[in-house]
């Protein structure tokens, strides 16, 4: 089959390899019908994701039809059309039980790498460094996906592929990162980020009764989606100061509610190097900047909410998050408690995922694809890819 494959800092090749076979009896292969590219991906991209090896298949948003089952396989079967979470889970462990399935603590092998840096491990993600798992991942033609009565997410429904692909990991990342806020009808709720999962995230604030959303990001694609299809307001942080701004629309206050949909800032800046440089050193690796901000800018007693992906450790404004009385949340999404309630708000017509999309292809555009992400050339929001 073909699939992209990662060889290095910006070296991401469409090969030909193996097809994937059913290893346990609790496996589903599935025939990948539409991929796409996510932001997080370009970490390893950039060479910022630790444990990554070269030859490592990439890729965690996904869907397709289940092509063949394990034996124990009983609430899914061949012919299904589904949606994979990005997120691997067991659906028994203690984590599982209690709904935190990105916590999950049977789906890593590696566990024992993740908890050196964390002192526990998460689950595993498809795609993504051996650190959680080293699971080959869904830019491919086809993918072997283990625990196939927990993830796999049914569609049964004629809505089309790019309409619930994103269920597959940004939309409930976007809504889990508005949902960490803990909105409150009314808030002011801001939004650092205006890529896809923060284009989420404020359409996932309007629908939990936020009275005012507030988008912060410099690329004008980006901000234009985000005023004009998301219906925020948006300041550019390149010509606005964003402390001030917000002091001068809250009137002194602050926003109720601060959302960090950036993460570890991946793009193609000097700065990149200099992180992938301290990430070879074991040094710190994560930039705060949006953080610290956030912590300037939120009122006091607010909440700060990050869905953004983080891998090191980062010198945070300890002082004024404890001075200020903040709560804060994170993780990664918990997909299992948000996929199906999210597949029937798009049923319902309450949002249409597919907004986003701006380049679509085959796995032979990926390699260009994901040049054209990172760089935010060509007005490149969303890549998919049709194997």
């Amino acid at each position: 089959m073909r699939a992209l494959r990662w060889h290095g800092v910006e070296d991401i090749r469409c090969d030909n390899v193996p097809d994937p076979e059913l290893q346990k009896d609790d496996d589903v292969i599935v025939k990948i019908t539409a991929t796409a590219i996510c932001g997080s991906d370009l970490h390893f991209y950039n060479g910022l994701a630790p444990a990554m090896k070269e030859g490592d298949i990439v890729g965690h948003e996904f869907m397709g039809e289940i092509v063949d089952t394990g034996s124990a396989i009983s609430h899914v079967k061949k012919g299904d059309r589904v949606v994979i979470p990005f997120t691997i889970s067991c659906g028994h462990c203690f984590f599982c039980e209690r709904e935190l399935y990105s916590l999950c603590d049977e789906s890593n092998p590696n566990a024992d790498q993740a908890a050196e840096t964390m002192g526990h491990s998460p689950a595993g993600l498809f795609g993504y460094t051996h650190m959680l798992g080293g699971f080959p991942g869904g830019q491919a033609e086809y993918v072997r996906v283990p625990y196939g009565d927990v993830g796999p997410l049914k569609i049964e429904s004629d809505l089309t592929d790019e309409q619930v692909l994103f269920l597959s990991d940004i939309y409930p990342t976007g809504y889990m990162g508005a949902d960490n806020a803990d909105i409150e009808p009314g808030d002011t709720v801001a939004i650092w980020g205006c890529g896809p999962v923060g284009l989420f995230a404020i359409q996932s604030a309007w629908m939990m009764g936020a009275g005012r959303v507030i988008a912060i990001d410099c690329v004008p694609e980006r901000l234009a989606l985000a005023e004009e299809k998301a219906k925020a307001e948006v300041i550019n942080f390149e010509k606005q100061d964003v402390y001030e701004t917000l002091q001068e629309m809250t009137k002194g206050l602050g926003p109720d509610r601060c959302i960090d949909a950036v993460g570890a800032e991946a793009h193609g800046t000097d700065q990149a190097a200099k992180e992938k440089k301290m990430l070879e050193e074991g040094e710190m690796t994560d930039r705060p900047h949006v953080i610290n901000e956030i912590a300037k800018c939120c009122r006091k007693g607010g909440n700060i909410s990050l869905p953004g992906v983080y891998f090191g450790n980062a010198e945070l404004p300890i002082g004024t998050l404890m001075n200020k009385a903040f709560t804060i949340r994170g993780g990664q999404t918990h997909m299992q408690h948000y996929m199906k309630p999210l597949l029937e708000r798009i049923e319902k017509g309450d949002i249409d995922p597919s907004f986003i999309i701006t380049h679509r292809g085959t796995l032979e555009d990926g390699p260009n694809f994901y040049k054209t992400f990172r760089d935010k050339a060509d007005d490149c929001i969303k890549c998919v890819m049709t194997p």
